[in-house]
């Protein structure tokens, strides 16, 4: 499958600016609520917990280690190649490694690459190699790992492009990813404008809710806000909104 998908008109400048803002916690709670429960990858950790993440998915896929097949997966312009070449302004490329923790699925000279092209991070469910230098570059990235050994240790580069399933969630091309220090969490890009939407307005009044709690308030009443606090929250914002 080439890279076809384009969803610039979606993933829009606004919108960037927006999810930049917002936790992931927020974004998975509001897909939960849509009934989709499986979109926060699992065990994966930032090398940059301050630093944030959003682009669409590129998707590169890697099988288990078949000797016999090594060749002809692993050598040449393999899969692993065509993803770091092929990257464009805004992917984040996502790794599928089986959760396999003792090979690497990308080191120091592709990572730079990728990020030389545009990428706006690397999501992988198996380990990194030259972790130190990855991390170096400043740029966001969260893995499983980090181990020495390359990744013929233990994978093949087989596909990109195409469907994978990293860190136990389903991740299509062009899917919306936002990461922040808790981890990274994948938003279909025909939801992403309301998600987006109704995630602000969830965070707003949360940020009312710690407020008062902070205050020494009880959370009753406050989280989730009831109907009856709705007049002092709509009093909030407007004062906010004049300072």
């Amino acid at each position: 499958m080439s890279h076809t998908v384009d969803i610039a008109t979606v993933l829009n400048d606004s919108l960037v600016a927006s999810l930049n803002t917002v936790a992931t916690a927020t974004l998975t709670h509001q897909l939960q609520v849509r009934g989709i429960r499986s979109t926060f990858l699992s065990g994966l950790k930032p090398l940059h917990p301050t630093m944030r993440m959003v682009g669409r998915a590129r998707t590169l896929r890697y099988v288990a280690m078949r000797e016999d097949l090594q060749k002809q997966y692993g050598g040449g312009i393999n899969a692993q190649k065509r993803a770091v070449e092929s990257t464009e302004p805004g992917d984040v490329l996502v790794i599928e490694a089986r959760g396999v923790a003792d090979a690497a699925t990308i080191g120091d000279i592709f990572a730079t690459r990728a990020f030389r092209q545009g990428g706006a991070g690397i999501v992988t469910d198996g380990a990194l190699r030259d972790t130190p230098a990855i991390a170096a570059i400043g740029r966001p990235v969260y893995h499983l790992a980090s181990h020495g050994a390359t990744f013929g240790r233990a994978h093949m580069p087989f596909s990109i492009d195409e469907p994978v399933t990293c860190a136990g969630v389903f991740v299509v091309p062009g899917d919306v990813l936002v990461g922040d220090g808790e981890g990274v969490v994948v938003i279909p890009a025909a939801l992403v404008e309301e998600v987006t939407r109704d995630a602000l307005d969830q965070e707003e009044r949360e940020d009312f809710a710690l407020e008062r709690v902070a205050d020494g308030e009880s959370t009753i009443g406050l989280f989730p806000l009831a109907k009856e606090r709705m007049a002092d929250f709509e009093a909030w914002t407007t004062s906010r909104k004049k300072k």
